[in-house]
Formats: C-alpha cells, sequence, structure tokens
C-alpha cells in the first residue's frame, strides 16, 4: 500500500508547507513525459535506541514521532513490562547517530528483563534474530474471548475502516514511505493512527497510545496497511484486540498464533473483500448493502 500512493512532491502546488516525520529533499524525474525538479518530502528514518534503567536493549529503524508512545507500546508488546504503570519516565536524547530512549521502570520489570536477556544474543528490526530459545517466540498471551461468546464485528465495518485510512495517513500522502496502524470502533470508524517507516513500529505507536490513553483496546478491532507477520499478530493479542485486519497476506506462523490467541485474522482487506484465515465466528460476513438485481431487457 506504501508504495502505490502518488508522491505529493511531484505536484508543486500541493505540497504541504511542513510535514512532522520527512524532510524536503531536492528532486528531479519525469511524469507523464514531463520532467520537473521540486523539493519532495522524504520519510525520516533514524536509529532509535531503547535503553531500560541505563541498559541498553534494542535498537530499531524508526520514523522520529510519537517516540514516547512507541516506548510504552515495545514495552508492553514485547512483554517486559506487564501494566502501563510499570514505566516510570521515558527521556529522549538526540546525537549525531539517532535517538536513545531512556527509559525508567519498575523494578519487577526490570528483573524480568534482566532473566531475559541472559539467553538472547541481540536483536533486530525482524524481532527474531539473536533468539536463542523457540520458547521466547512464542510468548504467552492475554486470552481473548472467546469467538462467537463476545463480540461481533462485520464485514461494513472492516471495509469502512479501510476506507478511512488515507484521509488519517498524512506523512503516507506526502511520502509515500510507510506504514500505518488503527484502532478502530467495532463501528468501523478509525479512532487513533500511527505511522512508521516500518509496520512494526507502526502498531507499537498505536498499543503505546492505547495504553496511555486508557482506551478499551478489546472493544474494537486493529487494521494495518501492510501483511500480518506473526509479530503483528503477537502484539495485536498482547494489547487484548480480537481482531487484526491487513491489507495484505499473513503468513502460516501469523495463522497458527491467531488460532491459538482465538484471535480473528483477516487478510487482503480491500473495499468490500477479505479473507478470513482463523476464527470467522467473530465476523458477520453478509454484505453491507445489498447491491440490487441487474435487469434484464426483454
Amino acid at each position: 500500500m506504501a508504495s502505490e500512493a502518488p508522491k505529493a512532491g511531484a505536484e508543486p502546488a500541493s505540497r504541504p508547507s511542513f510535514c512532522e516525520g520527512a524532510r524536503a529533499l531536492p528532486v528531479q524525474g519525469v511524469r507523464a513525459g514531463a520532467a520537473f525538479a521540486v523539493d519532495d518530502w522524504v520519510a525520516e528514518e533514524v536509529p532509535v535506541a531503547l535503553e531500560y534503567n541505563g541498559i541498553s536493549h534494542a535498537v530499531m529503524l524508526a520514523t522520529p514521532l510519537d517516540l514516547e508512545e512507541f516506548a510504552l507500546g515495545f514495552s508492553l508488546s514485547e512483554g517486559i513490562l506487564s501494566a502501563p504503570h510499570e514505566l516510570f519516565s521515558v527521556e529522549e536524547e538526540s546525537s549525531e547517530q539517532g535517538i536513545t530512549l531512556h527509559l525508567r521502570i519498575a523494578g519487577e520489570a526490570f528483573a524480568r528483563l534482566k532473566d531475559r536477556r541472559r539467553s538472547m544474543t541481540g536483536r533486530t528490526g525482524c524481532g527474531l534474530c539473536g533468539t536463542e530459545s523457540l520458547a521466547q517466540v512464542a510468548r504467552h498471551l492475554p486470552e481473548l474471548a472467546t469467538p462467537g461468546q463476545g463480540r461481533l464485528f462485520s464485514r461494513a465495518a472492516i471495509a469502512r475502516a479501510m476506507g478511512q485510512f488515507v484521509e488519517h495517513q498524512t506523512l503516507q500522502q506526502a511520502t509515500g514511505a510507510v506504514h500505518a496502524a488503527a484502532w478502530c470502533s467495532a463501528e468501523g470508524e478509525v479512532k487513533w493512527l500511527r505511522e512508521d517507516v516500518g509496520r512494526h513500529n507502526a502498531l507499537d505507536k498505536l498499543i503505546g497510545a492505547l495504553a496511555r490513553h486508557e482506551v478499551k483496546a478489546g472493544e474494537g478491532f486493529i487494521a494495518v496497511t501492510s501483511r500480518a507477520s506473526f509479530e503483528m499478530v503477537q502484539k495485536t493479542a498482547s494489547a487484548g484486540v480480537p481482531l487484526l485486519a491487513a491489507v495484505s497476506a499473513p503468513t502460516s506462523f501469523a495463522v497458527a498464533t491467531a488460532a491459538r490467541a482465538n484471535m480473528t485474522l483477516v487478510g487482503f482487506a480491500r473495499r468490500q473483500d477479505l479473507v478470513v484465515y482463523c476464527h470467522p465466528e467473530r465476523l458477520d460476513l453478509h454484505d453491507p448493502e445489498p447491491q440490487p438485481k441487474p435487469s434484464h431487457g426483454h
């Protein structure tokens, strides 16, 4: 989805005068047979280090927006924190190399982190590199409500949410280079949306925002502009959200993880179309707006 949006920079008159999370750079090119030379918005991507109680834990490549929410969401979705109140403070320090987020966390959370680090050699953006134990991969996830007993979501709600993405993705409209993750009400209204060059980061920022504002995340669903990888499913489940809808496909590991977590996993959610990979009992798949039957001439 990120590569399909038109670049605002090719239309000088439509380029916004300011775009947070992007940098204006001079570019040249050809479009529709006509040469152009303009200043175009390019999404920022910088190394962001997360440091817990003085100990460096991970370095992620991210868009430098909503970093306090990113710190909180990452800590929750990775199981470093068991609840938001275990994060006491976040201080941001910038340097030529990137940004360091200094997190001060509760003693119990820090003890868990140290135990975990003893069997980890490193970490990258894929989330699994450097993990030495298979048990660390499939972490314990919160038990979601049994499908069919909780809230029922409609195909119309998912279609409505996907239709609202473009208007909410200001950074994507300017750069064409970022993903988004959104929390949507049961009716399909996009209530919270965060953007980042990394799909995992966008979801972590969203999870942090939901936790920070004490949103009852289980009453809605999450929609993402990327594929549904294993980590996207695990992070969504960690936030207690019962349904993840992705614009692209899932992986087999993601489907297995969603099934284990009682989560409904939807892929290829585009306009009125979608594919349900597990727990369809949570979805009403009837036509949201019945189409009139074509008339036949005599």
